[in-house]
């Protein structure tokens, strides 16, 4: 199979227009990615699964992944000429920024006739609140379908074009997504028939106050 680097080149030269980067993963299984503009993500989508030296037909596998907003310091290295006449010093400036969160869609693509694989894309959207919306890869990889509804689900990216979009493990009055980084917890467990532990000291808020208790009369003296 040809190099993600090698793939990544050739749906640049396809779709010029396109944002196709390449995301490294420093761990040691290394599997490294594509992150596709979304706006693209359908077209690019069908040619990785027609082209004839890649056939990537079979999604294995998608889920979610939840950025949040983060600080980050970026180091510049400056020279600095000394005031006396001496050679320049090499100073380290530090400057820190705030990176906006994001929620990324991430899918295992395999050529099941060509035998190979992994190839692995990454949409993401432009940003955790009002900018959830990506397209659904469904319509290019059916197997995709109940698992973009998980990550609906449990992360809150909506998926424009999905042929049956809704809850599938949570029930449809639930609130927010329990994968969430920043979610909490509700604290009744209403549903949950034994607490115990940390849950059972949250639950103890909602119990019903227990009745005052009634004096016991003294005996009448003899």
């Amino acid at each position: 199979m040809e190099t993600l680097e090698q793939i990544r080149d050739r749906l640049l030269a396809r779709f010029p227009a396109a944002k196709v980067e390449l995301v490294p993963n420093p761990g040691t299984a290394a599997e490294h990615s594509l992150l596709l503009d979304a706006v693209y993500a359908p077209e690019v989508a069908r040619f990785l699964r027609d082209d004839p030296a890649l056939r990537l037909d079979y999604c294995s596998n998608v889920t979610g992944i939840d950025w949040p907003e983060k600080e980050i310091t970026d180091t510049v290295k400056k020279t600095v000429p000394d005031p006396a006449g001496g050679p320049a010093k090499v100073v380290e400036e530090k400057t820190k920024r705030i990176q906006p969160g994001y929620l990324e869609a991430v899918y295992h693509l395999y050529s099941m006739s060509l035998k190979h694989g992994p190839v692995i894309l990454r949409l993401r959207t432009g940003n955790r609140t009002d900018q959830v919306t990506l397209p659904s890869l469904t319509p290019v990889w059916r197997a995709a379908d109940f698992q973009e509804r998980e990550v609906f689900d449990l992360y809150g990216i909506i998926f424009s074009g999905h042929p049956d979009l809704r809850r599938i493990l949570m029930w449809d009055g639930f609130k927010d997504h329990p994968m969430r980084k920043d979610y909490v917890s509700p604290d009744d467990f209403e549903w949950e028939p034994t607490p115990h532990g940390d849950v059972h000291e949250r639950a103890k808020a909602h119990y019903p106050a227990a009745p005052a208790a009634t004096p016991t009369p003294e005996a009448p003296k003899p």
